[in-house]
């Protein structure tokens, strides 16, 4: 009998090469579709089509991997190996990196190693340089910004007038330094401009001269906050008010100290005297000084939303409205002939009288989205408030709650004035002002939307022109100028004309990431983020000067 041949045996089966790697493309084809959608669609912004595309790709792969060795031809001993290593490298990566610092899409932008000091904390050991001096805080002068986006917050000031040619008068560096990490501004008074840092376990509020840069004061808090996205230490901007600094850390305390010395006069735990939790992102409300009252927005329930204690003092004057806080800050307006503290909250916009916090009228604002943009004023019953996350931007209108629009009647109201949205971005537009700030000149409305540049009409809510991507910044108008501070440190001088988008000048100011707004006092502007400090000497439209020689 003739044996017949036996056909070696397979050892170790696998699917075919064509199933193996068809299903691995069919996977990567799909995961692309999710990522160009996420890309296209409009109705996404930047840092949910990350949040989309990111994970998307991540997981894509680890998929991918796991399906490609897994129906390999080669022994399972091996196949486990192979991933087991891989296993190894990322774990290894994820224990011996960190995500150092994200920008404002929540897209990793720098790493370090873990074992790596913060740079805050290289200069926990440099209190030295932060001298026990004095400092006149109490001088008036038109020129005073002394508070989170200047006098009125409403991030303008008068004047001076500008040169908008940089290129032929660029503005003049006077100094700059390192400085400890926060989100804060400055507030200025004279020669003497005040913030808030983060060195090591220390928040601290630091005095320096405007001129020079020099420190003259500080004062310092135990704690630190720490987020992976946000970020290290205080989010809030000092007020100055006759020779005194109100300042809110970002784990609370609020403190009242003296202008001259730094020393502090009282201090209260804005978190723990009324029952609220801190944000995720720390607190970040710069106190609003008004009358005998120092007004900040906690949070708390059982009518701690909003509270105000005396500002000489520290007791405690008032509570009032029971909704959870966000990002924003206490603001002065008069809306329908009563002035009145508006506060934008986690979910709502609520105006409160100044002598007892009641509520005058409350407008409806779902969406658990962080809320950070001050409202702005339009005119005399109008404020235009916007947010980013997708959410967009809303006019309100308020007036006495028994006026009714013409030929109706009012609805019923338990407040004293109602509030009416005149549009939302659904219908008109979607204005997506995220953490920086809008500006109103020549009843136009200024804003980076989602990081672009636009220039809007508010009474329709239509947008005129749209253009000039500069991040997650601030904006700053000064006269008839805007000041855009981009995101990666870089200062542009733009034309606000409703007709076109029109850049006259940029410069690069700082280093890295930049989410601070800047602060002026006449032709000094201050600049920050939370590594550096400079201020720059600004050309004037009266009085430019000729470029340095050589150039």
């Amino acid at each position: 009998m003739t044996e017949q041949p036996q056909q070696p045996a397979t050892r170790y089966p696998s699917l075919g090469p064509r199933v193996r790697y068809g299903v691995a493309i069919a996977i990567a084809v799909v995961a692309s579709g999710v990522c160009a959608w996420a890309q296209f669609s409009p109705s996404l912004d930047h840092q949910v089509r990350f949040l989309v595309q990111g994970p998307t790709a991540a997981g894509t792969a680890i998929v991918l991997v796991l399906w490609l060795v897994l129906t390999a031809s080669w022994p399972w001993v091996r196949r486990f190996m192979v991933l087991g290593c891989i296993a190894a490298v990322v774990l290894a990566l994820l224990g011996a990196v960190r995500i150092d610092e994200t920008s404002g899409n929540v897209v990793p932008v720098r790493f370090a190693w873990r074992w790596s000091p913060k740079r805050d904390r290289e200069l926990a050991a440099a209190f030295a340089d932060l001298v026990d001096g004095t400092a006149d805080l109490a001088a008036t002068s038109p020129e005073n910004y002394p508070q989170f986006l200047g006098p009125d917050r409403q991030a303008t000031v008068a004047g001076p007038a500008l040169d908008g040619d940089w290129a032929a008068h660029p503005p003049r560096e006077l100094w700059r330094r390192r400085i400890g990490a926060a989100w804060s501004s400055f507030a200025v008074v004279g020669n003497y401009a005040v913030t808030q840092e983060q060195r090591g376990d220390k928040e601290l509020v630091v005095c320096y001269e405007l001129a020079t840069g020099k420190p003259v004061w500080y004062h310092a808090d135990t704690g630190r906050f720490e987020e992976t996205l946000a970020g290290v230490g205080p989010r809030a901007t000092p007020t100055v008010a006759d020779g005194r600094v109100y300042a809110v850390g970002a784990l609370g305390i609020l403190n009242c100290l003296d202008g001259a010395t730094g020393k502090p006069l009282w201090s209260r735990d804005i978190l723990t005297d009324n029952s609220a939790e801190n944000l995720h992102w720390g607190k970040s409300c710069s106190p609003l000084v008004v009358d005998d009252l120092a007004i900040v927005s906690a949070g708390g329930p059982d009518g701690r939303s909003l509270v105000a204690y005396n500002r000489l003092t520290g007791e405690l004057v008032w509570h009032a409205g029971d909704d959870p806080s966000s990002y924003s800050s206490p603001h002065l307006a008069t809306l329908a002939g009563v002035r009145q503290v508006v506060i934008v909250n986690q979910q709502s916009v609520v105006g409160h009288a100044v002598d007892d916090g009641r509520v005058l009228w409350r407008f409806e604002w779902p969406g658990m989205e962080p809320k950070c943009s001050q409202p702005l004023l339009i005119d005399e019953d109008m404020i235009l408030v916007s947010a980013g996350y997708g959410l967009g931007g809303a006019l309100l209108r308020v007036q006495p709650a028994q006026e009714g629009e013409e030929g109706e009647e009012a609805e019923p109201s338990d407040t004293e004035l109602s509030v009416k949205q005149m549009w939302a971005p659904r219908n008109v537009l979607s204005l997506k002002s995220k953490f920086a700030n809008m500006v109103l000149f020549d009843g136009f409305v200024y804003a980076l939307d989602d990081g672009v540049l636009s220039c809007v009409e508010p009474a329709l809510g239509r947008r005129r022109w749209k253009g000039g991507r500069y991040g997650h910044g601030q904006l700053l108008l000064v006269d008839n100028r805007l000041l855009v501070m981009g995101e990666k440190g870089d200062l542009a001088i733009v034309d606000p004309n409703p007709r076109a988008f029109k850049e006259l000048g940029r410069i690069q100011v700082l280093p890295g990431k930049t989410w601070n707004n800047p602060a002026i006092s006449g032709r000094y502007l201050l600049v920050r983020n939370h590594e550096e400090a400079a201020c720059y000497e600004l050309p004037l439209a009266a009085r430019p000067w000729a470029a340095p020689a050589g150039e």
